[in-house]
């Protein structure tokens, strides 16, 4: 079997990162409010998603061909380090960003549980009518997703230890590590013990097409995640001065950051929904989210304790409003392992109703 062509974006992005990161610190250039600050944003946002999509491709193909549980495992890692690498550059940074990683954690649970679940089911609904997928692989997702959901970002509201939305040293320890333990169980059983609840009889696993070695692989993604982690201190600037310059609240750099981590697989999503993979697109939302949540919060607890810096995890009334409709919603569209457009367009007026929210609370 011939081998498939090799993106070229798949090196570009990460090459052409290098050379910006090293040309920009050599002179010194970095964005300012002016023209060329401008076009500075441009091009690194275009070199930094880029680099994103490159770096999920990588990881994809060595996933492929290193096999399960171990493929899941280093998409997965991959994907929250270039998240905690931006969430924690811009805690480092000059402005106190104390509820950064909770906007984030949030932002990405409703993007992927109203906007790309809402928007996949739309375009599968439109196309093919109706379509089919797991019932026992979707309740897996929404009964781990709930329950993490439910102990980092609503119990902070509720305990007493520590005033305010906040969880003392102890259990923010404790409920760290019952996210991995949890969400470690939730891989053995997705790759090793049910592997049939998440793959359709009528959807062929086909993985990542092989390209380069997965040594040559690896040396990409290696250099694309680095690339992606010395962008983000420009990228926290860029994104401050953005939200600045059109008012945006505090939780628009929640959302910024989530959009960056979630796009490659939104995409992906998106794709395999319009193909009728519709298990596929909910394997990659769902489990998008289920990662974000599990790894994303110990590791900025572990961030924000070396830092000495407060971690707020409590939602706002509000948006825990939203936060149990939407998986009162999902409970619904994933209980009869069949969807239809008004499911998606139920998910996509939730996911409008959260931006509204966000820009006019």
């Amino acid at each position: 079997m011939s081998a498939h062509p090799v993106p070229r974006s798949s090196w570009l992005f990460p090459a052409s990162a290098v050379a910006f990161v090293a040309v920009t610190a050599a002179l010194g250039i970095g964005f300012t409010p002016s023209v060329s600050g401008i076009l500075f944003s441009v091009v690194l946002l275009a070199i930094l998603f880029g680099t994103v999509f490159a770096a999920v491709h990588h990881a994809e193909v060595i996933a492929h061909k290193i096999g399960e549980p171990y493929g899941t495992l280093l998409l997965t890692l991959s994907v929250i380090i270039i998240e905690v690498a931006v969430i924690a550059t811009i805690m480092i940074g000059e402005k106190s960003a104390p509820t950064l990683a909770r906007d984030t954690v949030f932002a990405v649970v409703m993007i992927v549980c109203n906007g790309m679940v809402g928007l996949c089911i739309l375009a599968g609904g439109l196309r093919y009518s109706e379509q089919e997928f797991q019932v026992s692989g979707a309740k897996i997702y929404l009964s781990v997703l709930i329950v993490l959901s439910t102990m980092t970002l609503i119990l902070p509201n509720y305990t007493l230890t520590t005033p305010g939305p906040l969880f003392s040293a102890l259990q923010l320890a404790f409920v760290s590590v019952i996210t991995m333990i949890l969400y470690g169980l939730f891989l053995y059983t997705q790759t090793v013990l049910h592997r049939d609840y998440f793959i359709n009889d009528d959807e062929d696993d086909d993985g990542a097409p092989p390209t380069h070695s997965i040594k040559m692989n690896a040396i990409l993604l290696i250099v694309a995640l680095v690339s992606v982690v010395a962008l983000a201190k420009s990228f926290s600037v860029v994104v401050d001065a953005g939200g600045a310059a059109i008012g945006a609240p505090a939780a628009f750099t929640g959302i910024v950051v989530a959009l960056l981590v979630l796009m490659p697989e939104g995409v992906a999503a998106f794709s395999a929904a319009r193909h009728n993979k519709l298990q596929k697109s909910i394997n990659l939302s769902l489990g998008s989210a289920l990662a974000t949540i599990s790894l994303t919060i110990p590791a900025v607890a572990l961030v924000a304790t070396l830092l000495g810096q407060p971690l707020v995890l409590g939602l706002p009334p509000s948006e825990t409003t939203l936060l149990v409709m939407t998986f009162a919603i999902s409970m619904l569209t994933f209980a009869t392992g069949v969807t239809n457009i008004l499911f998606g367009m139920v998910h996509m007026l939730v996911f409008a109703v959260f931006l509204l929210t966000v820009f006019a609370p």
